[in-house]
């Protein structure tokens, strides 16, 4: 009996040790269920009155919202008590030049765009008629956005917005996008199962968030409705219009590839830093294709535009970069639909090629550029992503350091801002 009661008591132990150690597996159980679903739905029914405000009737909003759960997978989130969640991020951001401007990538493309330049002949020369923006541009954002719609965005546009809405760091932003998602359901022109977006709820072919569906959206083919998601006319005379809303200056290049000669480097990028294309060419600014400016392009306004700092080609870009930046907030966006569009009407690579440009992480590129700012220089956003304005001053910064002057957030150039800060 001794032994068998020993032998209980062995068994015991050794039961509570795996009841204890899956405790310790499974946090969620120890500390209780998880309430982050029940939040997102009392959060969701928060939203009515803005709904009904919005002309969304009940059926309509419970059939998008019921049982919706929130996808805390998506990058750009504010997490309680995990903070930022960077996850994929956005491409623009996330990716070296070389690799989001890929040679292959946009050769492909441009073979593609020249076929379906004479495909949608008609239906681009309407949207150029009507808009004034060049078809070759008009098809490079389509290219760049879904690749000619061959890429099907996976996420479900009603829990994207609404996840964001719920617990993103632009809640504001995407509080409004999801009540004109809502819009889109009530008024027939999507379904909850047809809107399809990316991670941060654009949609269709030409990737417009769902304001801009009224916004910008254009009935091109003359059916008497419009749809962004099988209607490439339309999607084609929406994405017209709306660079041309941003102010698309018509027969503007939106810029010139260039060679920035020994007065000039990439720590004078930048819009504050634009000037005459004339006074460029007084500071020995060169294209890099050898050919002259011609005499329309002197008095043009541009600036220097160095995506890949002192690595890569560089630019003075144009009113018309701006607008296509507008589309979508990314120096390397608006390159590539501008680059593409060149090679669409029969241009060729970058005449400079790229570096083996490193990408720092999100993190050590605001530690870099909190530290820019506490030295003074003008960082208007520690955000972790690459701009033209971080670029800059970082430039400045290696100028008076007297470092190389390479305009780019390198391991090097962080810890010389660290060793800097010492006492």
């Amino acid at each position: 009996m001794g032994t068998l009661a020993a032998a209980g008591r062995g068994l015991l132990v050794t039961l509570l040790g795996l009841v204890l150690g899956g405790i310790g597996a499974w946090p969620s159980l120890a500390r209780g269920p998880d309430r982050s679903a029940e939040k997102f739905a009392a959060f969701l029914e928060t939203l009515w009155p803005e709904a009904q405000g919005a002309g969304v009737r009940r059926s309509t909003f419970d059939r998008a919202l019921r049982g919706l759960e929130p996808d805390f997978s998506l990058p750009d989130l504010d997490l309680p008590g995990k903070g930022k969640s960077e996850g994929r991020g956005q491409a623009e951001f996330t990716r070296p030049p070389q690799a989001y401007l890929a040679k292959a990538q946009l050769s492909r493309l441009a073979g593609e765009g020249r076929a379906l330049l004479a495909r949608h002949r008609n239906a681009l020369e309407l949207a150029e008629r009507t808009f004034g923006v060049e078809r070759t541009v008009i098809l490079a954002i389509w290219g760049r956005e879904t690749a000619f719609g061959a890429h099907k965005p996976s996420h479900s546009a009603i829990r994207v917005l609404a996840t964001h809405a719920f617990t993103g760091r632009r809640k504001d932003l995407f509080r409004r996008e999801l009540m004109f998602a809502l819009r889109l359901i009530e008024d027939g022109i999507a379904t909850v199962e047809t809107m399809r977006s990316s991670w941060a709820g654009a949609m269709g072919l030409t990737q417009f968030m769902p304001s801009e569906f009224y916004s910008s959206g254009h009935d091109l083919d003359g059916d008497g409705r419009v749809d962004l998601f099988n209607s490439i006319p339309d999607a084609l005379g929406s994405a017209a219009k709306q660079l041309k809303q941003k102010g698309w200056l018509t027969g503007v290049p939106w810029g010139f590839e260039v060679k920035s000669g020994p007065r000039v480097d990439c720590a004078n990028e930048g819009p504050l830093n634009a000037r005459a294309i004339s006074e460029w060419i007084s500071l020995g600014v060169t294209r890099a294709d050898g050919h002259p400016f011609i005499p329309e392009h002197l008095t043009l306004s541009a600036y220097l535009m160095s995506p890949g700092g002192g690595f890569g080609p560089q630019f003075l870009v144009t009113e018309n970069f701006k607008v296509l930046r507008a589309y979508n907030m990314s120096d390397f966006y608006a390159l590539f639909v501008g680059h593409l569009a060149d090679r669409i009407a029969g241009g060729g690579d970058f005449r400079t090629g790229w570096g083996d440009i490193k990408q720092l992480s999100t993190r050590d590129i605001e530690e870099l550029q909190s530290r820019l700012k506490a030295h003074g220089y003008a960082i208007d956003k520690i955000d972790g992503k690459i701009g033209s304005n971080t670029r800059w001053q970082i430039g400045l910064y290696e100028r008076a350091a007297g470092l190389d002057v390479r305009c780019w957030p390198t391991l090097s150039v962080l810890n010389s801002l660290r060793q800097a800060s010492r006492p």
